[in-house]
């Protein structure tokens, strides 16, 4: 799992200055909390780390390994978007053994990573239902999966608990603590100031 580290980070979209000079270090295996109001950056500075947008200057390292050069996919970052973007048509199994069947994993692989995951996240009982019938709790665990099943070295999660009520919120906080810890995985994840990310 890499260490990572910001230096000078500054985008732009047009005359829009996204990220001004953001520099920060997040260690291996922790879990790291980008705070901050809407429009503040915060998404644009996960998707630089995971290398889908590209810094105007500055540079983002891995265990000190300049980035700017490398591709998204060869980052090994795991992206997880708030809006979570399940395939409706597909069941929950068939959601989260997605990338990995992208990756033409066998399927016997395919079906022991996913139930290992499943097993984690406590969602067994969706894996043979669709996403019409989840709790927004349950949408939020199956995108997890998801994004979990790659088993990749670096978690960033878009806003997790966006667009849950407080209860499930609060619950989804604790598992999201469990499973770090779980994971032993480095996690970077934003929410709004206010807390109701």
């Amino acid at each position: 799992m890499p260490d990572v580290k910001l230096t000078g980070i500054t985008k732009r979209f047009g005359k829009v200055v996204a990220l001004k000079e953001v520099s920060f270090e997040l260690k291996n295996k922790e879990f790291f909390t980008i705070v901050g109001p809407t429009n503040a950056g915060k998404t644009t500075i996960l998707r630089v780390v995971a290398g889908l947008e590209k810094p105007n200057q500055g540079e983002v390292f891995f265990d000190g390994r300049p980035m700017g050069q490398v591709p998204p996919h060869e980052r090994d970052v795991a992206l997880m978007f708030q809006n979570l973007a399940l395939y409706p048509h597909r069941n929950g199994f068939d959601n989260i053994a997605f990338p990995l069947r992208v990756k033409k994993m066998p399927p016997d692989r395919i079906l022991k990573k996913v139930s290992e995951v499943a097993s984690l996240l406590r969602i067994e009982h969706l894996l043979d239902r669709l996403p019409a019938t989840f709790s927004g709790g349950e949408r939020q665990r199956v995108a997890f999966a998801r994004t979990m099943v790659r088993d990749p070295n670096l978690y960033m999660l878009d806003e997790p608990l966006a667009n849950l009520d407080a209860l499930i919120r609060l619950q989804m906080r604790i598992e999201l603590k469990r499973i770090h810890q779980e994971l032993e995985k480095t996690c970077a994840s934003r929410r709004l100031a206010s807390g109701l990310g």
